[in-house]
């Protein structure tokens, strides 16, 4: 077990690694401009064909963001342990912050580059190019990150189609096997939708014949459903809160279907909250506030649905609340704190307690575990470690950690992508943590993204250039299988 102390060394060394700065309402680290990657973009890379499926393993697609469970726990078995993994394939991409959706042989993958939002379909063990479309985008990042699409793919197995939102708000709804566009609509005319901090970031939801989307329009709607098989307007939800980067999650509460959206983003005064919506008419059985009061914020982790409760949390002094939904569906506060406020990755649940990346920046960050039955802290630490480089023809030793870092639970244990590209499979219980093994797969920032699990192979997109070998963005995919 390591339990360190909440204040990391991560964000005070100098380094080339490193250059921190804390600037309200900017995140603490830039992306290195991206020269020369539009030219490498264009086909997969593959290294090696990926080792045979055990034959008990038990293995799932991956069409939406945070899996298909919606909680980042993933049912896969007899994954490897052994880090880093054999790079499979690579394909060099260019700006973004989205992750892929997988669904038997297709792969969808949406970034930017040039002045063009482009959505790949890929072979998921080779990298092969199935079908490429590409439209214009001319969206600008206000606080200078990137340029590229936030909101993931998501894969429509019963019908076959995939549906993908661009940064702009630009939905379109294709053929999964072929490319075709059935549909698409423009939410900033549709719903004259105002670019916020950083774009349309959050991922929609199917759900049933619907195509549910964290809009945020000016008045209303927060919330809207298309028909998944025209984009026509279905029903709209909620008419105070806008967008926020969270993607809409659906749960059994009290054995009745609900689609839960945490909403809020740019506004004056700062607004959101947590939204509980019948998916079947968008009637809101409840809307309760819960957002920074700090203008420069959002609310960007995804809720966390358990027992008939619904936990949120963000950062900028927000902290987090756990919402009991009652019987009638209205609801009560079981407890709030401060300590468990998370910038951007969703927590996950297991047996009783929270687990998740606190803090808003990255010298601030510790991995910590709550109590869901009362919110108490059971235990904080920051995962550290000496690592040796070599940069610019010198020679460095740093101590380097995960940071701001994503979990995904999986196999009986959790992997966890750190802020800075490490990859780690760690023990996690009330007691506190374990780091089973360790990788660094890139030096890279701004590793946010949480990484795709699918079939025993892990996808993991790298959005920054590597400060060490020059590297541009790139989607990467590992062998996991045992």
């Amino acid at each position: 077990m390591r339990m360190m102390s909440r204040r990391s060394a991560l964000g005070t060394l100098a380094a080339p690694l490193l250059a921190p700065h804390d600037v309200a309402g900017r995140a603490p680290f830039r992306a290195q401009p991206a020269s020369g990657v539009e030219a490498a973009v264009g086909q997969a890379v593959l290294h090696r064909a990926p080792r045979p499926l055990v034959p008990d393993a038990r293995t799932h697609d991956w069409t939406s963001f945070l899996g298909p469970t919606h909680n980042a726990v993933s049912t896969e078995t007899r994954l490897s342990r052994t880090l880093p993994p054999p790079l499979v394939w690579e394909l060099p991409t260019g700006s973004g912050y989205a992750s892929p959706a997988i669904y038997g042989d297709r792969l969808v993958y949406l970034h930017r580059v040039d002045d063009e939002e482009i959505v790949e379909c890929l072979h998921p063990e080779t990298g092969a190019t199935h079908w490429r479309l590409r439209y214009p985008s001319a969206y600008r990042d206000r606080y200078g990150y990137n340029n590229g699409p936030r909101s993931s793919p998501v894969i429509d197995a019963a019908t076959g189609r995939v549906y993908t939102v661009g940064a702009e708000g630009q939905v379109h709804a294709m053929e999964l096997q072929t490319g075709r566009v059935v549909w698409r609509s423009d939410l900033r005319t549709a719903y004259s939708v105002r670019q916020d901090f950083f774009g349309t970031s959050s991922t929609p939801l199917i759900e049933g014949g619907l195509l549910i989307v964290n809009v945020g329009a000016p008045g209303g709607p927060t919330v809207a459903a298309l028909d998944r098989e025209t984009g026509g307007e279905a029903w709209r939800a909620g008419a105070e809160w806008g967008a926020s980067y969270a993607s809409p999650v659906p749960a059994v509460v009290h054995g009745e279907r609900r689609v839960f959206v945490f909403a809020g983003g740019e506004s004056r005064p700062p607004s959101g909250g947590l939204m509980s919506i019948d998916p079947a008419n968008g009637n809101v059985d409840f809307a309760f506030p819960w957002r920074s009061r700090t203008y420069e914020s959002v609310n960007a982790a995804c809720p966390v649905v358990f027992d008939d409760k619904v936990f949120i949390t963000a950062s900028y002094r927000a902290g987090g609340a756990l919402v009991e939904v009652r019987p009638d569906f209205t609801h009560e506060v079981a407890w709030t704190t401060r300590e468990f406020a998370l910038h951007f990755n969703t927590p996950i649940h297991r047996d009783g307690f929270l687990y998740g990346f606190d803090g808003r920046n990255m010298g601030d960050s510790s991995l910590a575990c709550i109590d869901a039955a009362t919110g108490e802290v059971a235990w904080r630490a920051v995962p550290q470690w000496r690592e040796r480089f070599t940069s610019g023809g010198r020679e460095y030793e740093q101590i380097l950690g995960t940071a701001r870092g994503s979990l995904l639970a999986a196999d009986g244990q959790f992997l966890c992508l750190g802020e800075l590209g490490h990859l780690l499979w760690m023990d996690l219980t009330p007691e506190g943590y374990t780091e089973v093994s360790r990788g660094w797969i890139f030096a890279a920032r701004e590793s946010w993204g949480l990484p795709v699990l699918s079939r025993g192979l892990l996808y993991v997109t790298q959005n920054a250039r590597d400060l060490l070998t020059g590297a541009g963005p790139r989607l990467l995919c590992y062998d996991l299988r045992a």
